[in-house]
């Protein structure tokens, strides 16, 4: 029996039985796991799978736990995490390992790890923790010990951690505004919370709060973090904001740029001018915050460094045994673009 005969059974191209073998990204995991199953019942023992196991030693495997509200089932085509994947994979290439990917539907978390364990696929395993919590970080490191977390950071584990920044970034972020003299500012918040945006809205609240001003909670708006189109929520939100007689806020920060590009889009269809009626910030410096009219003010993340960073750890981990956790945050940098312009003058 071949690939193709495999493909056949399971009603795929070819294509996809290869990444379902190899577990890089490309299929969704319900298509995987049909795939494996098909080639189970069929007989069928894939030589990459086989070679994979016999390169253990030179192998790390990037693992991805999904779910419908922050990393996506197709997370290597969202921008932050598709360009962090790139630096990891030319990393390892530079240090001379290959890199596995294995994603695990948070739904089923528990029997997802159990068998990623015991695959043995690899010797050390990066876990993208955007969107995990302590606990489940903790039954990871349990079952995969040689592990390195990247994007979150939980300070009682005793596990690795690369982590942004975020106060930092989020606080230049309101220190930029209020010094240029935005005094009525909006917040657009995610509407599925995480380390990330906890530790964002801290830093922007402690800039804006050192200088006297708060937003308070008519202005704080909230929004699906994945979106880059406008949204109808948002718009309904803004609408009904308006309407009572509120006057539209000079800025507004977005926890992340994919809210901040939903944001201008939202409001543009709202006849709202950015940023010659309003300023807005993002966080993240995705690619596509360069694409978008006007460019996006935005807070860069240093995703090269992570990557960079996650790898030389993990692979020195390996190669010289244990030296103790070790826990890094990479500072991040403001980002001048467009769609900021010093306010002339508040009007509430």
């Amino acid at each position: 029996m071949k690939m193709e005969d495999i493909a056949n059974l399971a009603n795929v191209s070819k294509s996809a039985v290869s990444l379902a073998f190899s577990g890089k990204p490309g299929v969704g995991p319900d298509t995987r796991e049909r795939i494996l199953q098909v080639a189970y019942e069929a007989g069928y023992s894939p030589k990459s799978r086989a070679a994979a196991v016999t390169k253990a030693d030179k192998s790390l495997l990037f693992l991805v736990c999904t779910n419908s509200g922050i990393v996506l089932e197709e997370y290597y085509q969202q921008p932050f995490f598709k360009e962090l994947i790139q630096f990891i994979e030319e990393r390892c290439r530079q240090k001379g390992y290959s890199l596995i990917f294995s994603s695990v539907d948070i739904e089923f978390f528990q029997r997802g790890i159990q068998g990623v364990a015991d695959e043995k696929r690899s010797t050390g395993t990066i876990v993208l923790g955007t969107n995990l919590t302590r606990e489940q970080i903790r039954d990871i490191h349990a079952k995969l010990p040689n592990l390195i977390v990247l994007d979150t950071c939980f300070e009682t584990l005793p596990v690795q951690f690369i982590q942004i920044n975020n106060v930092m970034g989020a606080y230049k972020a309101g220190a930029y505004l209020c010094d240029n003299g935005h005094t009525s500012i909006g917040y657009v918040a995610s509407n599925v919370r995480i380390h990330n945006f906890e530790e964002r809205k801290r830093g922007f609240m402690a800039a804006l709060t050192e200088r006297g001003l708060k937003v308070p909670v008519t202005r704080q708006f909230s929004v699906a973090p994945t979106i880059l189109s406008s949204q109808d929520d948002l718009k309904r939100q803004l609408t009904a904001y308006l309407e009572s007689g509120h006057i539209l806020p000079t800025a507004w920060f977005c926890e992340c740029d994919y809210m901040a590009i939903s944001a201008m889009k939202t409001m543009n269809e709202l006849g709202i001018r950015v940023p010659q009626d309003t300023s807005v910030i993002g966080f993240d410096n995705i690619t596509e915050s360069l694409i978008v009219t006007p460019e996006l003010t935005t807070v860069h993340v240093d995703k090269e460094k992570m990557a960079i960073l996650a790898v030389d750890l993990l692979t020195d981990t390996l190669e010289q045994g244990s030296q103790g956790t070790t826990k890094i945050i990479v500072d991040t940098i403001f980002v001048e673009r467009n769609s900021c312009a010093a306010n002339r003058g508040d009007l509430e």
